[in-house]
């Protein structure tokens, strides 16, 4: 073995015996070490979109929500339902809210969004981070100088609307829509006054969505008088295993309640980060795999350059075995020293862009403001092991090829 890797090491030296490695081996090693750092970099950042989104949408969503079936959507005797979902074993809070797509209008501009309204204090526990927000004190939805219902809007909405702490918005709604006794179905209209702004870190989220205390907003849907509610939102111990939890709430409720998890319900989003990062894992491993063929090509041509001296070393009694052994060492240890470089160089890499944010994301196209970036040991390993392995498979080839030189035929080579 000692002859087999003082063998290897001299071959990838250049001819004449220099101490450092021939530039054919530089290029080898070059095109593992990029391939390897593209590969961890591209994953690192893959990786830390998809739970950046999931931090995110856990703080703005509840981890289950619970909805009635029925002809107008809402759900009316939800008390006994709310005390049945907080007796289930792991879940942590479950709070009512009402929700409807309403017209923002200030002045002349007018904006469709997502009005929330929230319980602010009457029950216990909140079922997101804005609601457990709001309760602590953080934002602001309390009464108001005018007396109107405050309201919390989204940062992006308020600099889009010029709205400041104290202004006020009128919210039109067309779900509430009746007969009047001119024969027409004028819109429901509530004026509202901001009290703050919040920031959830989801672009879309922060344009679009507006909280207000759960009473004004069934004013506003006409769903005051009978207590409706649009569902029951649910925070669970583990957000995991919501999907298993949710199905044991509808297994408890049974019809018409249903209960779908988040991330049954942003499955469509995490669906193409999925498939994404897989698309992009295979892609940039081809990079690998075209290093890999820098090292059949490095060794045939040291089978080739070096084949007198194979057949010099066979003829002194060195085996087939041995001289394969030669060469599977000589590839693995350009595969193994590129693929070490790549993961350190990889991981510096992806350190420095989570610490220093050089690469700006503008949030009006994506969901984020800077390149998330998440490096989890099990995918460096994962990476390494892959592109070593390639490595390997790439010198059986050339070794075989080498090892099954005659001695008398390989002398006599020129």
């Amino acid at each position: 073995m000692r002859l087999a890797w003082d063998l290897a090491r001299r071959y990838l030296a250049p001819r004449r015996g220099g101490k450092f490695l021939s530039f054919i081996t530089w290029i080898s090693l070059g095109g593992v070490t990029v391939g390897v750092t593209a590969l961890i970099v591209v994953i690192a950042v893959m990786t830390g979109a998809q739970e950046d989104f999931q931090v995110k949408i856990l703080d703005a969503n509840p981890h289950i929500l619970v909805l009635e079936y029925n002809d107008n959507l809402r759900m009316a005797d939800w008390r006994p339902i709310l005390d049945s979902i907080k007796g289930v074993e792991g879940v942590v809070s479950a709070t009512p809210f009402v929700l409807t797509k309403a017209m923002i209008v200030r002045g002349e501009y007018s904006q469709s969004a997502d009005l929330y309204g929230v319980d602010t204090g009457e029950l216990e526990g909140a079922a997101t981070g804005i609601e457990e927000r709001i309760r602590s004190g953080e934002l602001t939805l309390t009464e108001t100088e005018s007396g109107l219902p405050p309201v919390l809007v989204g940062d992006e909405l308020a600099v889009r609307m010029l709205l400041y702490p104290g202004d006020t918005l009128l919210a039109m709604s067309l779900e509430n829509l009746r007969d009047n006794p001119l024969g027409g179905m004028p819109p429901s209209l509530r004026q509202y006054e901001m009290t703050g702004t919040f920031d959830t870190g989801l672009y879309d989220y922060d344009l679009a969505n507006l909280y207000a205390p759960m009473e004004a907003v069934q004013d506003l849907l006409g769903m005051l008088e009978d207590d409706q509610i649009s569902g029951i939102g649910v925070r669970i111990e583990d957000p995991w295993a919501a999907r298993a939890k949710a199905a044991e709430i509808r297994e408890l409720l049974g019809f018409p309640y249903s209960a779908e998890d988040w991330s049954t319900t942003n499955n469509t989003l995490f669906s193409a980060l999925k498939l994404e990062k897989l698309a992009m894992g295979l892609i940039l491993f081809l990079i690998v795999v075209v290093a890999a063929f820098n090292i059949v090509s490095t060794l045939v041509m040291v089978v080739v350059d070096r084949t007198r001296e194979i057949g010099i070393l066979k003829s002194m009694g060195m085996t087939d075995q041995g001289v394969l052994r030669v060469f599977v060492i000589q590839g693995t240890w350009i595969g193994l020293i590129g693929s070490t470089a790549g993961t350190v160089l990889g991981c510096i890499l992806s350190w420095v862009l989570d610490t220093y944010e050089i690469i700006p994301i503008p949030p009006e196209v994506y969901f984020f403001d800077r390149l998330p970036v998440a490096l989890h040991p099990e995918d460096v390993v994962l990476i390494f092991l892959a592109s070593v392995g390639v490595a390997f498979a790439a010198t059986i080839y050339p070794a075989l090829q080498a090892s099954r030189l005659q001695p008398v035929e390989a002398i006599r080579h020129e």
